[in-house]
């Protein structure tokens, strides 16, 4: 809602868990809604292999269409409300996980959204979350209603967050948390409003980037699924080769099955295939429960050396013809809802603050503090109205910003490139590292509001 900035056909936001069905949020000419079952028999929407999740998951299924610029470039899946209790998780009628699951293997990006006052995180979130191994680097997390506590304790909120999902996904990477309030009322609590703002931008510029990626994601899924493949037939045909030709067939499955750990190390340094390309021991062991291993196929080198190929040479061509493609083409970004207006006018992010300040005003912004300035610059003995660069240096560095920082506010103060600096080149210079100082980034060419009055190129009148 917060992204397209209009309701949507299904939808219903309130702060009990609203939503009891994924609802995919497309692009359409006209407003309206398609119910589950008709959904995945449509051969021009991609649901098809979800009807094997039944009527149950079907009947919670829907997909809402309507004419928003934003869903031209990207489709949104809005999934239930998370419920906690046995009770509730049983009663979906359908294996929830699972169809996350599915969801998470095509979607780009998965966003959780957590409260900033409800953050315990339940044992259907817990499992939920769990649903989404092999995919954290699409995961973003999102804590919302940030304004709704002071800063103290959203500092404490922050961190228990970080604790509880530290137990709850298992890598050594730090997530990347969204903090903000993502609605479109007065904030309760304003003293965090550039933070939220900051955040805010963050998160739109990694969704605007998406379009751009997927090319790349899906390429990274084929290969992804190629060696997944490749895995699934050294499993398969390992099996097929152990079983007996005619007596004991059962128990020897059974034995294959209990033995599959075994069975994994050993293809490892047989094939020398990372322990990460092998599927979940558990669940394998599960699926071959009902399967008749004498129907598996033996293995079959030449589609192992074919996909082995594909996978050595074939996708990098097809990478390179990828990256000619996108540098060809327009960036390709999202468009309309809150993507569109956020930097323009006063309310862009930054506007009127460091570098910005003073950008829409007649003065110079630095001659507010150029009498001080001005007291410093006379105790470094200029000759003919200048100081040295070693003289400035010696004032400078009492800052303690770094060389290098010190020395891109030296590039941009000395406007004239003579190596020295006139009263009002030190005047910006100060200015500058005040800015620096205040928390501020430093531009990257000096921005015309800022170049000192006495070194502004005159307009030049046409005869």
């Amino acid at each position: 809602r917060y992204l397209l900035e209009q309701d949507f056909p299904g939808m219903r936001i309130g702060p009990e868990p609203t939503t009891d069905s994924f609802i995919a949020v497309m692009y359409g000419d006209a407003e309206g809604s398609v119910p589950g079952n008709a959904l995945v028999v449509d051969p021009k929407k991609p649901f098809r292999k979800l009807s094997r999740f039944g009527n149950a998951f079907l009947n919670r299924f829907m997909c809402s269409q309507l004419p928003n610029e934003v869903l031209k470039s990207i489709s949104i899946i809005d999934s239930p409300g998370i419920l906690s209790g046995e009770k509730q998780r049983i009663s979906r009628g359908y294996d929830f996980c699972q169809v996350l699951q599915w969801f998470a293997e095509r979607v780009d990006r998965i966003i959780l959204l957590f409260d900033a006052h409800k953050l315990d995180i339940s044992d259907e979130f817990s499992e939920a979350i769990k649903s989404f191994r092999g995919q954290d680097d699409k995961i973003r997390v999102v804590l919302n209603k940030a304004d709704q506590v002071d800063t103290q304790q959203l500092m404490r909120v922050y961190g228990a967050l970080m604790w509880s999902l530290g137990k709850v996904i298992d890598t050594p990477e730090v997530l990347r948390v969204y903090i903000g309030s993502f609605w479109a009322h007065p904030l309760r609590n304003t003293e965090n409003r550039r933070l939220f703002e900051a955040e805010a931008q963050d998160l739109f510029k990694d969704i605007q980037s998406l379009p751009q990626k997927a090319a790349v994601r899906k390429l990274n899924d084929l290969i992804k699924r190629a060696r997944l493949a490749k895995v699934h037939a050294y499993i398969i045909s390992y099996l097929k080769k152990e079983m007996p030709s005619v007596f004991g067939k059962e128990n020897k499955k059974k034995e294959l099955i209990t033995r599959l750990p075994e069975i994994y190390i050993q293809l490892q340094r047989e094939h020398h295939i990372s322990a990460g390309d092998f599927p979940e021991v558990k669940k394998m062991q599960e699926l071959l429960e009902n399967c008749d291993f004498t129907k598996f196929h033996s293995l079959k080198p030449k589609l192992i050396e074919a996909v082995d190929n594909m996978l050595a040479n074939k996708i990098a061509s097809l990478m390179n013809l990828i990256t000619q493609e996108e540098s060809n083409m327009p960036t390709e970004m999202v468009h309309g809802g809150a993507f569109d207006g956020t930097m323009a006018g006063p309310f862009g992010h930054g506007y009127g603050e460091g570098a910005k300040e003073g950008a829409d005003e007649d003065e110079w912004v630095v001659a507010k503090d150029k009498p001080a300035y001005d007291e410093i610059f006379y105790t470094l003995s200029p000759i003919n109205g200048k100081i040295s660069g070693i003289s400035a240096k010696k004032e400078m560095v009492t800052s303690k910003l770094p060389n290098s920082v010190l020395g891109k506010i030296w590039k941009l103060a000395d406007c004239d490139g003579d190596g020295m600096l006139d009263d009002e080149e030190f005047a910006l210079a100060k200015h500058l590292i005040k800015i620096k100082l205040d928390g501020y980034e430093l531009p990257g060419t000096l921005p015309s509001h800022l170049v000192p009055p006495s070194h502004r190129k005159p307009f030049q009148t046409a005869e």
